[in-house]
């Protein structure tokens, strides 16, 4: 059904999809490895392997195995890291389980190490700004240090995390921090440019390149 669903939004609707198969942290190792193996069968349409849910007392470090796994599988590797758990969750993320992009990273900025190796490193932060706001990491979207992030050169972009579980879309992140941060349309173009430089599109560069030349084109509204 779910597949079924994706095809006809490409077909339908020009909507590419990928997916994700992410384990929940706060279950055991074991039920990630579980997870991954009962996947087998449909890994022609899947694209990478993550982590998600509760982040605090949940280290990276508790999902090596199935990260490896996962790497040999051919599996491209996310995790959420450093949104609530410490800047060191975002270090083992990368060494350990080997990830090329981060969820969140907001907790990031705390390790001025850290901002300097993920600037050297191009390495991408998934930030959820209304997310952030609902689960209480900022006190408020004017609180959000994505302004500061950009200004160090970390490879930011803004998502929608669960949309039906924090009441908004990409458009509604993108919105919201466009009013709330005064956020420029240069900004904005950059936020852009950056999701899609950071998707794992590398099979089909020419989509790519398509969606960056629409980026560039279009005025976006400053705050």
């Amino acid at each position: 059904g779910l597949w079924r669903a994706l095809g006809a939004s490409r077909e339908n609707h020009g909507v590419s999809t990928r997916l994700i198969l992410c384990f929940l942290r706060d279950e055991s190792a074991e039920s990630a490895m579980a997870t991954l193996d009962a996947a087998k069968p449909y890994l022609d349409r899947i694209t990478g392997v993550g982590l998600d849910s509760a982040e605090v007392g949940h280290p990276p470090v508790k999902f090596r195995e199935v990260y490896e796994a996962a790497a040999a599988l051919g599996l491209r590797r996310v995790a959420h890291a450093g949104e609530e758990g410490p800047p060191a969750y975002v270090v083992e993320a990368l060494d350990v389980l080997g990830v090329e992009r981060i969820d969140h990273g907001l907790r990031s900025v705390e390790d001025p190490a850290l901002v300097e190796r993920l600037v050297r490193e191009r390495v991408p932060l998934t930030l959820c700004p209304l997310s952030n706001v609902r689960l209480r990491t900022v006190d408020t979207l004017a609180d959000h240090p994505l302004p500061a992030m950009l200004d160090a050169g970390l490879m930011c972009t803004v998502n929608s995390d669960d949309p039906a579980y924090f009441g908004g879309y990409a458009g509604d992140n993108f919105d919201a921090v466009r009013q709330a941060l005064g956020l420029t349309g240069e900004r904005l173009r950059e936020l852009a440019r950056n999701s899609f430089l950071a998707s794992f599109l590398e099979d089909d560069e020419e989509l790519r390149a398509r969606y960056l030349a629409e980026v560039e084109a279009y005025e976006f509204p400053a705050a």
